[in-house]
C-alpha cells in the first residue's frame, strides 16, 4: 500500500525535470521584482526630496513641476510589481501542483499548462508596464537641466 502512495524515483525525476523551466521563471521574477523595487524607491525618494524644496526657493522651486510625472512613474512601477508578483505566485503554484500531483498520482499536464501560460502572460504584462515607465523616464530625462 505504501508503494501506491510514494511516487517512484522515475516519477520524481520527471517532475523535477519539468520543474526546471518554472524554477528559472521564478528566479527571473524575483530578480525583476528587485529591480522594480529599487526603481520605485528611487522615484519615491525623488518625490520626497522635491516636496522638501521650499516654494520660495527661486533656484529650485520649478523642479516641483516634476512631481506629477514621478507619481505616474511610481504608479506604473507599482502595477508592474503587482503583475510580476502575481506571475511569481502562479509559478510557485505551478511548482506545488507538479510535485503534489506526482505524490497523488494525478495528471497535471493541462493544469500546469494553464498555470504556466497565466504566469507568462502576467510577466509579459509586467514587462510591458515596466517598458512604459522606462520610456517615460527616458523621454523626460532632460527635465532636470
Amino acid at each position: 500500500m505504501d508503494s501506491e502512495i510514494i511516487p517512484s524515483a522515475i516519477q520524481l525525476s520527471q517532475v523535477m525535470s519539468e520543474a526546471t523551466a518554472p524554477a528559472v521563471v521564478l528566479g527571473a521574477v524575483a530578480g525583476f521584482v528587485s529591480i522594480l523595487q529599487g526603481r520605485t524607491t528611487a522615484v519615491v525618494d525623488r518625490v520626497r526630496s522635491l516636496n522638501d524644496v521650499a516654494d520660495d526657493d527661486g533656484n529650485r522651486a520649478h523642479l516641483k513641476q516634476d512631481i506629477p510625472r514621478l507619481r505616474r512613474r511610481a504608479r506604473l512601477l507599482t502595477s508592474a510589481m503587482q503583475l510580476a508578483l502575481a506571475s511569481g505566485i502562479c509559478t510557485a503554484l505551478l511548482l506545488f501542483v507538479g510535485f503534489a500531483s506526482a505524490f497523488l498520482r494525478f495528471q497535471h499536464v493541462y493544469g500546469a499548462g494553464v498555470l504556466f501560460s497565466i504566469a507568462i502572460v502576467l510577466l509579459g504584462g509586467a514587462l510591458f508596464t515596466f517598458r512604459q515607465e522606462v520610456m517615460m523616464g527616458l523621454s523626460e530625462a532632460d527635465h532636470y537641466r
